[in-house]
């Protein structure tokens, strides 16, 4: 049912000219100049992360943080809360930051403040990163045992207070569980196919088919240890990619998350990675010799190079309602039929 409500949004789609662009993750080094370039590439939505392992009073002061960027560059960006709100930037030039965190933290362990962190802002939230929650299980962990009691339960209230689930760096088992379980479309909002890139954070078919076949959305990652050929990978074979992947799960339930960490020093690599877990330095992705961020493809250095996705889709057979859809239509649909409350 929800497919076709997708299929149907397509051939309504944006015609050229006026294609939405919505990047449904970044976690850069936000400043005037992140956000001019924002303008630059056009995109109408950035999905941005305020929260890796921060506790409630954290996040809310990395959101506090927010407000003062939306006051002081008003002509640029604005809080995004709604669909309409992408519909908004498009009319006034703008972009709409919505609210994100990559682990239920800022939630505590306390199901109440999952409808307080809605009303404040907060439309997308991880179970888990990478490691074991009180929600679910990180990819990272030897053994996966799926959703947790409390997660059936937090699962439940995001629904209700339309909040999306985000399985971006759960483990398999979980994630299969979470589609089955919400009653409402989730999201794998950054990753890449493992078949095309065996890294340990990249998605099974089985895992994506979980996901999409119930109108839920998958964003593809241009974060280096996600792609195949790492730095090096090519514009035409990220492209070829997502095209092949359109093939198997369908377009209208595709997008971009590009993960984009630009400007961002080092040390944010060990917190994101570490936080208050570990005492040790956690990898993760990365190696031993190069702990820090990798350097991005060439193609893809900022926000100004979003729309040159659109001309490698296109390059490699993709036709405008398809490409329109991945660049941004498919994520202002689901952003419609997910931020608002449920039944």
């Amino acid at each position: 049912m929800v497919r076709g409500l997708c299929r149907v949004y397509l051939r309504q789609g944006t015609g050229k000219g006026c294609q939405m662009r919505i990047d449904n993750l970044q976690y850069a080094k936000w400043s005037e100049k992140v956000f001019r370039q924002m303008r630059e590439g056009g995109l109408d939505a950035v999905h941005v992360t305020v929260a890796y392992h921060e506790n409630f009073r954290e996040t809310v002061l990395n959101l506090e943080q927010w407000n003062r960027w939306f006051e002081a560059f008003p002509e640029l960006i604005f809080k995004g809360q709604w669909a309409s709100d992408v519909e908004h930037a498009r009319a006034t030039g703008r972009t709409a930051i919505f609210f994100g965190f990559q682990n239920p933290s800022p939630m505590e362990d306390d199901i109440g403040l999952v409808e307080i962190l809605h009303t404040l802002g907060g439309r997308f939230m991880q179970l888990t990163y990478n490691n074991q929650s009180l929600l679910a299980t990180g990819c990272y962990e030897a053994e996966d045992s799926g959703i947790t009691r409390m997660g059936r339960q937090v699962i439940r209230e995001m629904n209700r207070v339309g909040m999306v689930v985000d399985m971006s760096h759960s483990a398999d088992r979980s994630t299969i569980e979470a589609a089955e379980i919400s009653q409402r479309p989730i999201a794998i909002t950054h990753a890449n196919p493992h078949v095309w890139a065996p890294a340990l954070r990249n998605k099974s078919d089985d895992v994506i088919r979980a996901v999409t076949q119930n109108g839920g959305m998958f964003g593809f990652s241009l974060y280096p240890h996600h792609l195949a050929g790492k730095s090096a990978c090519t514009r035409a074979a990220f492209c070829e990619m997502i095209a092949r992947a359109a093939e198997r799960f369908g377009p209208e339930c595709l997008g971009i998350g590009s993960d984009l960490c630009q400007d961002q020093p080092d040390s944010i690599v060990e917190w994101m990675r570490v936080g208050r877990w570990s005492k040790e330095i956690d990898y993760g992705e990365g190696s031993a010799d190069a702990p820090g961020f990798p350097p991005m493809p060439e193609w893809f250095r900022d926000n100004r190079d979003f729309g040159g996705l659109a001309e490698g889709l296109r390059d490699v057979g993709m036709n405008p309602q398809e490409v329109a859809g991945i660049m941004g239509g498919n994520w202002h649909r689901f952003y419609a039929e997910s931020f608002t409350p449920g039944s």
